[in-house]
Protein backbone atom coordinates (compact mmCIF):
# COMPACT_ATOMS: atom_id res chain seq x y z
CA UNK A 1 0.00 0.00 0.00
CA UNK A 2 1.48 3.35 -1.09
CA UNK A 3 0.80 5.83 1.68
CA UNK A 4 1.33 8.83 -0.61
CA UNK A 5 -1.15 7.69 -3.22
CA UNK A 6 -4.39 9.59 -3.76
CA UNK A 7 -6.50 6.53 -2.99
CA UNK A 8 -4.81 6.03 0.38
CA UNK A 9 -5.11 9.69 1.34
CA UNK A 10 -8.76 9.81 0.27
CA UNK A 11 -9.50 6.63 2.23
CA UNK A 12 -7.66 8.06 5.25
CA UNK A 13 -9.55 11.34 5.08
CA UNK A 14 -12.78 9.40 4.69
CA UNK A 15 -11.93 7.35 7.77
CA UNK A 16 -10.96 10.44 9.77
CA UNK A 17 -14.18 12.22 8.86
CA UNK A 18 -16.21 9.09 9.61
CA UNK A 19 -14.45 8.64 12.96
CA UNK A 20 -15.07 12.30 13.85
CA UNK A 21 -18.72 11.95 12.86
CA UNK A 22 -19.04 8.78 14.93
CA UNK A 23 -17.40 10.43 17.94
CA UNK A 24 -19.76 13.39 17.69
CA UNK A 25 -22.70 11.04 17.24
CA UNK A 26 -21.56 8.94 20.20
CA UNK A 27 -21.13 11.98 22.42
CA UNK A 28 -24.53 13.30 21.41
CA UNK A 29 -26.08 9.87 21.95
CA UNK A 30 -24.42 9.56 25.36
CA UNK A 31 -25.63 12.98 26.53
CA UNK A 32 -29.07 12.47 25.02
CA UNK A 33 -29.46 9.00 26.53
CA UNK A 34 -28.29 10.24 29.93
CA UNK A 35 -30.83 13.03 29.92
CA UNK A 36 -33.55 10.72 28.65
CA UNK A 37 -32.91 8.11 31.33
CA UNK A 38 -32.69 10.75 34.03
CA UNK A 39 -35.93 12.33 32.83
CA UNK A 40 -37.64 8.93 32.67
CA UNK A 41 -36.43 8.08 36.15
CA UNK A 42 -37.61 11.43 37.46
CA UNK A 43 -41.04 10.98 35.87
CA UNK A 44 -41.24 7.50 37.37
CA UNK A 45 -40.47 8.90 40.84
CA UNK A 46 -43.06 11.66 40.39
CA UNK A 47 -45.74 9.14 39.42
CA UNK A 48 -44.82 6.85 42.30
CA UNK A 49 -44.96 9.68 44.84
CA UNK A 50 -48.28 10.90 43.45
CA UNK A 51 -49.65 7.34 43.54
CA UNK A 52 -48.64 6.87 47.18
CA UNK A 53 -50.30 10.15 48.11
CA UNK A 54 -53.53 9.67 46.16
CA UNK A 55 -54.02 6.01 47.14
CA UNK A 56 -52.61 5.70 50.66
CA UNK A 57 -51.91 9.04 52.32
CA UNK A 58 -55.16 10.74 51.35
CA UNK A 59 -57.16 8.73 53.93
CA UNK A 60 -54.36 7.85 56.35
CA UNK A 61 -56.36 9.01 59.39
CA UNK A 62 -59.05 6.46 58.53
CA UNK A 63 -56.87 3.54 57.36
CA UNK A 64 -54.15 4.01 59.90
CA UNK A 65 -50.37 4.23 59.71
CA UNK A 66 -49.81 0.49 59.88
CA UNK A 67 -52.03 -0.04 56.86
CA UNK A 68 -50.05 2.54 54.91
CA UNK A 69 -46.76 0.91 55.87
CA UNK A 70 -47.98 -2.55 54.86
CA UNK A 71 -49.40 -1.32 51.56
CA UNK A 72 -46.22 0.52 50.62
CA UNK A 73 -44.14 -2.52 51.50
CA UNK A 74 -46.44 -4.91 49.61
CA UNK A 75 -47.21 -2.90 46.48
CA UNK A 76 -44.05 -0.84 46.00
CA UNK A 77 -41.48 -3.22 47.55
CA UNK A 78 -38.73 -0.56 47.89
CA UNK A 79 -36.19 -3.01 49.28
CA UNK A 80 -36.68 -5.42 46.38
CA UNK A 81 -36.85 -2.71 43.68
CA UNK A 82 -33.91 -0.81 45.10
CA UNK A 83 -35.97 2.31 45.81
CA UNK A 84 -36.00 4.67 48.75
CA UNK A 85 -39.42 5.77 50.10
CA UNK A 86 -39.95 8.03 53.05
CA UNK A 87 -43.23 9.60 54.27
CA UNK A 88 -42.90 12.34 56.87
CA UNK A 89 -45.54 14.45 58.66
CA UNK A 90 -45.23 18.21 58.72
CA UNK A 91 -44.06 18.04 62.34
CA UNK A 92 -41.12 15.81 61.31
CA UNK A 93 -42.55 12.52 62.53
CA UNK A 94 -41.86 9.70 60.11
CA UNK A 95 -44.79 7.65 58.86
CA UNK A 96 -42.72 5.28 56.71
CA UNK A 97 -39.09 4.82 55.72
CA UNK A 98 -37.85 1.98 53.52
CA UNK A 99 -35.14 -0.41 54.61
CA UNK A 100 -31.80 -1.43 53.16
CA UNK A 101 -32.23 -2.56 49.54
CA UNK A 102 -31.27 -6.13 48.71
CA UNK A 103 -28.61 -5.08 46.17
CA UNK A 104 -26.98 -2.89 48.83
CA UNK A 105 -26.48 0.03 46.50
CA UNK A 106 -27.16 2.60 49.23
CA UNK A 107 -27.93 2.88 52.93
CA UNK A 108 -31.25 4.65 53.71
CA UNK A 109 -29.81 5.78 57.03
CA UNK A 110 -27.38 8.03 55.17
CA UNK A 111 -30.12 9.91 53.31
CA UNK A 112 -30.26 13.42 54.78
CA UNK A 113 -33.47 14.30 56.69
CA UNK A 114 -36.09 16.32 54.84
CA UNK A 115 -36.17 20.09 54.92
CA UNK A 116 -39.54 21.00 56.43
CA UNK A 117 -41.83 22.60 55.71
CA UNK A 118 -41.84 22.03 51.88
CA UNK A 119 -44.27 24.07 49.88
CA UNK A 120 -43.45 22.94 46.34
CA UNK A 121 -42.49 19.61 44.72
CA UNK A 122 -38.75 19.31 44.18
CA UNK A 123 -36.18 17.00 42.64
CA UNK A 124 -32.45 16.93 43.29
CA UNK A 125 -29.46 14.65 43.46
CA UNK A 126 -28.35 13.30 46.79
CA UNK A 127 -24.71 12.32 47.16
CA UNK A 128 -24.27 9.57 49.73
CA UNK A 129 -21.28 9.26 52.02
CA UNK A 130 -20.35 5.96 50.37
CA UNK A 131 -20.03 7.64 46.96
CA UNK A 132 -23.40 6.61 45.50
CA UNK A 133 -25.84 9.13 44.15
CA UNK A 134 -29.62 9.13 44.37
CA UNK A 135 -32.20 11.05 42.41
CA UNK A 136 -34.77 12.14 44.98
CA UNK A 137 -38.21 13.60 44.35
CA UNK A 138 -40.18 15.26 47.10
CA UNK A 139 -43.96 15.82 46.95
CA UNK A 140 -45.74 17.94 49.58
CA UNK A 141 -49.17 16.33 50.02
CA UNK A 142 -52.32 17.35 51.91
CA UNK A 143 -54.55 14.52 53.18
CA UNK A 144 -58.35 14.68 53.20
CA UNK A 145 -58.40 15.88 56.78
CA UNK A 146 -56.00 18.72 55.98
CA UNK A 147 -52.85 17.26 57.55
CA UNK A 148 -49.56 17.88 55.69
CA UNK A 149 -47.12 15.18 54.57
CA UNK A 150 -43.87 15.07 52.57
CA UNK A 151 -43.58 12.02 50.34
CA UNK A 152 -39.99 11.33 49.22
CA UNK A 153 -39.17 8.74 46.59
CA UNK A 154 -35.58 8.16 45.40
CA UNK A 155 -33.70 5.75 43.16
CA UNK A 156 -29.95 5.21 42.71
CA UNK A 157 -28.11 6.29 39.57
CA UNK A 158 -26.38 2.92 39.22
CA UNK A 159 -28.92 1.67 36.68
CA UNK A 160 -28.44 4.73 34.51
CA UNK A 161 -24.67 4.48 34.93
CA UNK A 162 -24.77 0.79 33.98
CA UNK A 163 -26.61 1.59 30.75
CA UNK A 164 -24.20 4.45 29.97
CA UNK A 165 -21.17 2.28 30.66
CA UNK A 166 -22.55 -0.30 28.27
CA UNK A 167 -22.99 2.38 25.65
CA UNK A 168 -19.41 3.60 26.16
CA UNK A 169 -18.09 0.04 25.92
CA UNK A 170 -20.03 -0.46 22.70
CA UNK A 171 -18.54 2.68 21.22
CA UNK A 172 -15.04 1.84 22.47
CA UNK A 173 -15.16 -1.59 20.83
CA UNK A 174 -17.16 -0.66 17.76
CA UNK A 175 -15.47 2.60 16.77
CA UNK A 176 -12.01 1.12 15.95
CA UNK A 177 -13.67 -1.72 14.05
CA UNK A 178 -15.85 0.67 12.07
CA UNK A 179 -12.89 2.95 11.31
CA UNK A 180 -10.77 -0.03 10.21
CA UNK A 181 -13.57 -1.25 7.95
CA UNK A 182 -13.98 2.30 6.65
CA UNK A 183 -10.28 2.55 5.79
CA UNK A 184 -10.26 -0.86 4.09
CA UNK A 185 -13.57 -0.35 2.32
CA UNK A 186 -12.72 3.23 1.38
CA UNK A 187 -9.35 2.16 0.00
CA UNK A 188 -10.97 -0.55 -2.12
CA UNK A 189 -13.62 1.86 -3.36
CA UNK A 190 -11.02 4.50 -4.17
CA UNK A 191 -8.86 1.88 -5.87
CA UNK A 192 -11.76 0.80 -8.03
CA UNK A 193 -12.80 4.38 -8.74
CA UNK A 194 -9.23 5.42 -9.64
CA UNK A 195 -8.42 2.29 -11.65
CA UNK A 196 -8.97 4.18 -14.93
CA UNK A 197 -6.31 6.66 -13.76
CA UNK A 198 -3.80 3.79 -13.44
CA UNK A 199 -4.68 2.61 -16.93
CA UNK A 200 -4.24 6.12 -18.29
CA UNK A 201 -0.92 6.49 -16.45
CA UNK A 202 0.44 3.15 -17.69
CA UNK A 203 -0.60 3.86 -21.26
CA UNK A 204 0.78 7.40 -21.12
CA UNK A 205 4.14 6.03 -19.94
CA UNK A 206 4.29 3.85 -23.08
CA UNK A 207 3.59 6.67 -25.55
CA UNK A 208 6.72 8.20 -27.03
CA UNK A 209 7.58 10.06 -30.21
CA UNK A 210 7.67 6.65 -31.92
CA UNK A 211 4.04 5.72 -31.21
CA UNK A 212 2.14 8.99 -30.99
CA UNK A 213 -0.63 7.34 -32.98
CA UNK A 214 -1.68 5.41 -29.89
CA UNK A 215 -4.32 6.85 -27.57
CA UNK A 216 -5.18 6.67 -23.90
CA UNK A 217 -8.03 4.37 -22.84
CA UNK A 218 -11.36 6.14 -22.38
CA UNK A 219 -13.84 4.74 -19.85
CA UNK A 220 -17.30 5.92 -20.87
CA UNK A 221 -18.58 6.84 -17.41
CA UNK A 222 -19.54 10.44 -18.13
CA UNK A 223 -17.43 11.70 -15.23
CA UNK A 224 -14.30 13.84 -14.95
CA UNK A 225 -11.99 10.91 -15.76
CA UNK A 226 -13.66 10.37 -19.12
CA UNK A 227 -13.38 14.06 -19.96
CA UNK A 228 -9.72 14.04 -18.83
CA UNK A 229 -8.88 11.05 -21.05
CA UNK A 230 -10.68 12.61 -24.02
CA UNK A 231 -8.87 15.94 -23.60
CA UNK A 232 -5.51 14.21 -23.20
CA UNK A 233 -6.12 12.20 -26.38
CA UNK A 234 -6.90 15.42 -28.20
CA UNK A 235 -3.66 16.89 -26.88
CA UNK A 236 -1.72 13.81 -28.06
CA UNK A 237 -3.41 14.13 -31.45
CA UNK A 238 -2.25 17.74 -31.71
CA UNK A 239 1.26 16.75 -30.61
CA UNK A 240 1.30 13.98 -33.21
CA UNK A 241 0.30 16.42 -35.94
CA UNK A 242 2.95 18.91 -34.81
CA UNK A 243 5.59 16.20 -34.55
CA UNK A 244 4.83 14.88 -38.03
CA UNK A 245 4.89 18.42 -39.37
CA UNK A 246 8.34 19.03 -37.87
CA UNK A 247 9.61 15.70 -39.22
CA UNK A 248 8.22 16.43 -42.67
CA UNK A 249 9.80 19.85 -42.59
CA UNK A 250 13.19 18.39 -41.58
CA UNK A 251 12.96 15.70 -44.24
CA UNK A 252 11.71 18.07 -46.94
CA UNK A 253 14.27 20.75 -46.09
CA UNK A 254 17.11 18.22 -46.01
CA UNK A 255 15.97 16.71 -49.28
CA UNK A 256 15.65 20.09 -50.99
CA UNK A 257 19.06 21.22 -49.75
CA UNK A 258 20.88 18.16 -51.09
CA UNK A 259 20.71 19.21 -54.74
CA UNK A 260 21.97 22.81 -54.39
CA UNK A 261 24.68 21.69 -51.99
CA UNK A 262 25.80 19.02 -54.45
CA UNK A 263 25.88 21.60 -57.24
CA UNK A 264 27.73 24.07 -55.03
CA UNK A 265 30.25 21.43 -53.96
CA UNK A 266 30.85 20.43 -57.58
CA UNK A 267 31.41 24.02 -58.66
CA UNK A 268 33.80 24.66 -55.78
CA UNK A 269 35.71 21.49 -56.60
CA UNK A 270 35.91 22.61 -60.24
CA UNK A 271 37.21 26.01 -59.14
CA UNK A 272 39.73 24.37 -56.82
CA UNK A 273 41.09 22.24 -59.71
CA UNK A 274 41.47 25.28 -61.98
CA UNK A 275 42.77 27.69 -59.36
CA UNK A 276 46.49 27.23 -60.02
CA UNK A 277 46.72 30.71 -61.53
CA UNK A 278 44.77 32.38 -58.73
CA UNK A 279 46.38 34.13 -55.77
CA UNK A 280 46.98 31.91 -52.74
CA UNK A 281 44.45 33.86 -50.64
CA UNK A 282 41.66 33.07 -53.11
CA UNK A 283 42.72 29.40 -53.31
CA UNK A 284 42.57 29.19 -49.49
CA UNK A 285 39.13 30.80 -49.52
CA UNK A 286 37.88 28.32 -52.10
CA UNK A 287 39.27 25.43 -50.05
CA UNK A 288 37.65 26.71 -46.86
CA UNK A 289 34.32 27.20 -48.65
CA UNK A 290 34.54 23.69 -50.07
CA UNK A 291 35.28 22.27 -46.62
CA UNK A 292 32.28 24.06 -45.08
CA UNK A 293 30.08 22.97 -47.98
CA UNK A 294 31.07 19.35 -47.43
CA UNK A 295 30.37 19.72 -43.71
CA UNK A 296 26.96 21.27 -44.44
CA UNK A 297 26.15 18.45 -46.87
CA UNK A 298 27.02 15.95 -44.16
CA UNK A 299 24.70 17.72 -41.69
CA UNK A 300 21.86 17.69 -44.24
CA UNK A 301 22.45 13.99 -44.93
CA UNK A 302 22.39 13.20 -41.20
CA UNK A 303 19.18 15.18 -40.68
CA UNK A 304 17.56 13.32 -43.54
CA UNK A 305 18.72 10.04 -41.99
CA UNK A 306 17.17 10.93 -38.62
CA UNK A 307 13.91 11.96 -40.27
CA UNK A 308 13.70 8.66 -42.15
CA UNK A 309 14.45 6.70 -38.99
CA UNK A 310 11.75 8.51 -37.06
CA UNK A 311 9.35 7.83 -39.92
CA UNK A 312 9.90 4.08 -39.39
CA UNK A 313 12.06 3.37 -42.43
CA UNK A 314 14.39 1.04 -40.49
CA UNK A 315 11.54 -1.32 -39.62
CA UNK A 316 10.99 -2.00 -43.33
CA UNK A 317 14.50 -3.38 -43.93
CA UNK A 318 14.78 -5.97 -41.15
CA UNK A 319 16.63 -9.21 -41.71
CA UNK A 320 18.29 -11.88 -39.58
CA UNK A 321 21.99 -11.16 -38.95
CA UNK A 322 24.82 -11.96 -36.55
CA UNK A 323 25.37 -8.78 -34.53
CA UNK A 324 28.72 -10.01 -33.15
CA UNK A 325 30.11 -10.79 -36.62
CA UNK A 326 28.89 -7.41 -37.94
CA UNK A 327 30.59 -5.58 -35.07
CA UNK A 328 33.88 -7.49 -35.48
CA UNK A 329 34.02 -7.00 -39.25
CA UNK A 330 33.29 -3.30 -38.88
CA UNK A 331 35.97 -2.98 -36.21
CA UNK A 332 38.47 -4.67 -38.53
CA UNK A 333 37.65 -2.15 -41.25
CA UNK A 334 38.25 0.73 -38.82
CA UNK A 335 41.41 -0.71 -37.27
CA UNK A 336 43.55 1.44 -39.57
CA UNK A 337 42.12 4.60 -37.96
CA UNK A 338 43.11 3.28 -34.56
CA UNK A 339 46.59 2.31 -35.70
CA UNK A 340 47.20 5.82 -37.06
CA UNK A 341 46.88 7.09 -33.45
CA UNK A 342 48.67 4.07 -31.98
CA UNK A 343 45.42 3.02 -30.24
CA UNK A 344 44.94 -0.62 -29.31
CA UNK A 345 41.56 -1.88 -30.57
CA UNK A 346 40.16 -5.03 -28.87
CA UNK A 347 37.31 -7.15 -30.19
CA UNK A 348 35.69 -9.41 -27.59
CA UNK A 349 32.92 -12.00 -27.79
CA UNK A 350 33.00 -14.68 -30.47
CA UNK A 351 29.62 -16.28 -29.78
CA UNK A 352 26.98 -15.58 -32.46
CA UNK A 353 24.33 -13.08 -31.37
CA UNK A 354 21.45 -12.97 -33.83
CA UNK A 355 19.12 -10.00 -34.13
CA UNK A 356 16.46 -8.86 -36.57
CA UNK A 357 17.73 -5.52 -37.86
CA UNK A 358 18.59 -3.34 -40.82
CA UNK A 359 22.26 -4.28 -41.44
CA UNK A 360 23.12 -0.88 -42.92
CA UNK A 361 21.72 1.02 -39.96
CA UNK A 362 23.21 -1.38 -37.42
CA UNK A 363 26.63 -1.01 -39.02
CA UNK A 364 26.16 2.75 -38.81
CA UNK A 365 25.73 2.39 -35.03
CA UNK A 366 29.02 0.50 -34.72
CA UNK A 367 30.86 2.92 -37.03
CA UNK A 368 29.65 6.03 -35.17
CA UNK A 369 30.48 4.65 -31.73
CA UNK A 370 33.94 3.40 -32.78
CA UNK A 371 34.67 6.61 -34.65
CA UNK A 372 33.84 8.70 -31.56
CA UNK A 373 35.88 6.40 -29.31
CA UNK A 374 38.94 6.65 -31.58
CA UNK A 375 38.58 10.42 -32.06
CA UNK A 376 38.42 11.22 -28.34
CA UNK A 377 41.04 8.70 -27.16
CA UNK A 378 44.61 10.03 -27.01
CA UNK A 379 47.57 8.20 -28.56
CA UNK A 380 48.56 4.87 -27.02
CA UNK A 381 45.06 4.58 -25.60
CA UNK A 382 42.72 1.61 -25.71
CA UNK A 383 39.32 1.00 -27.33
CA UNK A 384 37.34 -2.22 -26.91
CA UNK A 385 34.15 -3.52 -28.53
CA UNK A 386 32.08 -6.55 -27.57
CA UNK A 387 28.73 -8.10 -28.39
CA UNK A 388 27.21 -10.62 -25.97
CA UNK A 389 23.86 -12.11 -25.00
CA UNK A 390 22.30 -11.01 -21.72
CA UNK A 391 18.91 -12.53 -20.90
CA UNK A 392 16.81 -11.87 -24.01
CA UNK A 393 18.89 -8.92 -25.18
CA UNK A 394 21.85 -8.44 -27.48
CA UNK A 395 24.32 -6.06 -25.83
CA UNK A 396 26.95 -4.05 -27.69
CA UNK A 397 29.54 -2.28 -25.54
CA UNK A 398 32.11 0.19 -26.84
CA UNK A 399 34.60 1.34 -24.21
CA UNK A 400 37.54 3.69 -24.46
CA UNK A 401 40.23 5.23 -22.28
CA UNK A 402 39.70 8.68 -23.74
CA UNK A 403 38.98 12.14 -22.35
CA UNK A 404 35.54 11.16 -21.06
CA UNK A 405 32.44 13.29 -20.69
CA UNK A 406 31.71 15.68 -17.85
CA UNK A 407 28.75 15.09 -15.53
CA UNK A 408 27.07 18.26 -16.83
CA UNK A 409 27.30 17.16 -20.47
CA UNK A 410 26.43 13.50 -19.93
CA UNK A 411 22.60 13.90 -19.96
CA UNK A 412 22.72 15.80 -23.28
CA UNK A 413 25.11 13.76 -25.42
CA UNK A 414 22.27 12.18 -27.47
CA UNK A 415 20.61 15.50 -28.26
CA UNK A 416 20.82 16.88 -31.77
CA UNK A 417 23.70 19.30 -32.44
CA UNK A 418 24.96 18.97 -28.87
CA UNK A 419 28.74 18.84 -28.55
CA UNK A 420 30.44 18.61 -25.17
CA UNK A 421 33.63 20.26 -26.48
CA UNK A 422 32.29 22.41 -29.30
CA UNK A 423 35.64 23.76 -30.53
CA UNK A 424 37.45 20.45 -30.50
CA UNK A 425 34.47 18.58 -31.97
CA UNK A 426 34.26 21.02 -34.84
CA UNK A 427 37.98 20.65 -35.55
CA UNK A 428 37.51 16.89 -35.74
CA UNK A 429 34.65 17.22 -38.19
CA UNK A 430 31.86 16.51 -35.75
CA UNK A 431 28.36 17.82 -36.41
CA UNK A 432 26.68 16.90 -33.15
CA UNK A 433 24.34 14.45 -34.91
CA UNK A 434 26.26 11.16 -34.75
CA UNK A 435 24.98 10.04 -31.35
CA UNK A 436 21.49 11.32 -32.19
CA UNK A 437 21.50 9.03 -35.22
CA UNK A 438 22.71 6.12 -33.08
CA UNK A 439 19.89 6.67 -30.60
CA UNK A 440 17.30 6.95 -33.38
CA UNK A 441 18.53 3.67 -34.92
CA UNK A 442 18.38 1.91 -31.53
CA UNK A 443 14.86 3.18 -30.84
CA UNK A 444 13.73 2.19 -34.33
CA UNK A 445 14.88 -1.38 -33.58
CA UNK A 446 13.10 -1.54 -30.22
CA UNK A 447 16.29 -1.01 -28.23
CA UNK A 448 18.04 1.77 -26.38
CA UNK A 449 21.50 3.20 -25.71
CA UNK A 450 23.11 4.38 -22.47
CA UNK A 451 26.46 5.88 -21.56
CA UNK A 452 28.64 5.86 -18.47
CA UNK A 453 31.60 8.18 -18.44
CA UNK A 454 34.07 9.84 -16.10
CA UNK A 455 35.92 12.90 -17.25
CA UNK A 456 39.56 12.04 -17.89
CA UNK A 457 39.01 8.25 -17.53
CA UNK A 458 37.04 7.26 -20.62
CA UNK A 459 33.51 6.32 -21.62
CA UNK A 460 31.38 3.20 -22.03
CA UNK A 461 28.50 3.19 -24.53
CA UNK A 462 26.05 0.33 -24.16
CA UNK A 463 23.49 -0.61 -26.83
CA UNK A 464 20.75 -3.13 -26.06
CA UNK A 465 18.60 -4.69 -28.80
CA UNK A 466 16.04 -7.51 -28.70
CA UNK A 467 17.35 -10.90 -29.74
CA UNK A 468 16.03 -12.39 -32.95
CA UNK A 469 12.59 -13.98 -32.72
CA UNK A 470 11.71 -17.41 -34.06
CA UNK A 471 9.96 -15.79 -37.05
CA UNK A 472 12.30 -14.58 -39.75
CA UNK A 473 11.76 -11.18 -41.32
CA UNK A 474 11.98 -10.81 -45.04
CA UNK A 475 13.29 -7.71 -46.70
CA UNK A 476 10.47 -5.23 -47.26
CA UNK A 477 8.25 -6.64 -44.47
CA UNK A 478 6.63 -4.11 -42.21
Amino acid sequence: MITRSIRFRMALWYAVLLAAALVLFGAASYVGLERYLQKSLEESLVKQARSIGDVLIVNINQSGQDYVNNEITEHYSPEINGRFIRVTRADGKQVFVSGLPKDGTFDPAHVPPPQLPAAQPFSHEVEMSDGHELLLHGLPYRASDGSQFLIEVAAPYNQIESVLRGLLLTFALGLPLIVALAIGGGYLLMRRALHPVDEIRQKAAQITSRNLSERLPVVHTGDELERLAVDLNRMIERLEASFHQVNRFSADASHELRTPLTVLQGELESMARSSSNLPIEIRDTIGSALEETQRLAKIVENLLTISRLEAGEARKQLERLDFAELAHSTADQMRLLAEEKNIHLDCNGAEPVEVDADPTRLKQVVVNLLDNAIKYTPERGRVSISVVKQANRAVLEVADSGIGISADDLPHVFERFYRADKTRSRQMGGTGLGLSIVRSICLAHGGHITVNSTEGRGSLFRVELPLATSIRFQSGDS
